[in-house]
């Protein structure tokens, strides 16, 4: 996996030239907190990249609930057995299959790699609600993608990861948006209108850097989002 670090955060991606997949290690004073879990075959890469780093992984912390990230957590939990894994209490519904919608939310079919019912063995240890704390990362809900995702500000630096809230490969783009070179996150965007809801937020964070689930990361990206929330405005009519 290829390995960039920026401050205090480092990002590993799978191939990241064809189809990049990206996880990302924040590092405290404990260990490492592992944001994401890829693919299932990522689990021997993510534990060389911490090795590197010299910090064991002490938290595991999900975006949301699709199989690109969520792929290596049975495979991490047995190797981190204490380590403690925190997704929304949301998608932590997802997590264990659970497609169904909650009242009030808009009735749009969930999309994306969902596990089946028991495919992933790994229960969470803490749900998370939004403005949560994990170490040094804030909780911010950004639904859209998924009806419960997720997004991290390290509060130290204003880093943001995005999990699939934007994109930023082959440009940034907010959820849902069709990027015609890599489409692949909009075709599993759940609804486009509460994703955009949730790009204004973020974007209201005024991060230093954006660190998506696709793509390279992205330092000062204030102007690259004002952009893409404009260019979802008008594809959504607003």
């Amino acid at each position: 996996m290829r390995f960039v670090r920026e401050k205090t955060i480092v990002q590993l991606t799978y191939l990241p030239n064809l189809f990049p997949v990206n996880c990302y290690l924040v590092e405290e004073e404990d260990g490492l907190t592992l944001v994401d879990a890829a693919l299932p075959n990522n689990a021997k890469a993510i534990m060389e990249a911490a090795g590197r780093i010299g910090k064991p992984i002490a938290r595991i912390v999900l975006t949301h609930a699709h199989g690109d990230h969520i792929g290596a957590l049975d495979g991490l939990k047995r190797m981190n057995p204490s380590a403690q894994v925190f997704i929304s209490a949301r998608d932590a519904r997802l997590l264990s299959g659970d497609l169904s919608l909650v009242e009030g939310e808009p009735d749009t079919p969930i999309r994306g790699g969902v596990p089946k019912a028991g495919a992933i063995r790994t229960k969470p240890d803490v749900l998370l609600q939004d403005g949560d704390r994990i170490g040094s990362l804030l909780a911010v809900a950004a639904p859209g993608h998924t009806p419960g995702s997720m997004a991290f500000l390290d509060t130290r630096t204003d880093a943001l990861i995005a999990g699939d809230a934007f994109q930023t490969r082959p440009g940034v783009a907010v959820t849902g948006q069709m990027k015609l070179l890599f489409p692949f996150p909009a075709m599993a965007t759940w609804d486009k209108r509460t994703g955009l809801q949730s790009a204004r937020r973020l974007r209201d964070l005024n991060p230093s850097l954006l660190a998506a689930g696709h793509g390279s990361m992205v330092k000062q990206p204030g102007r690259a989002v004002d952009g893409a929330i404009a260019a979802a405005e008008r594809a959504l009519g607003e």
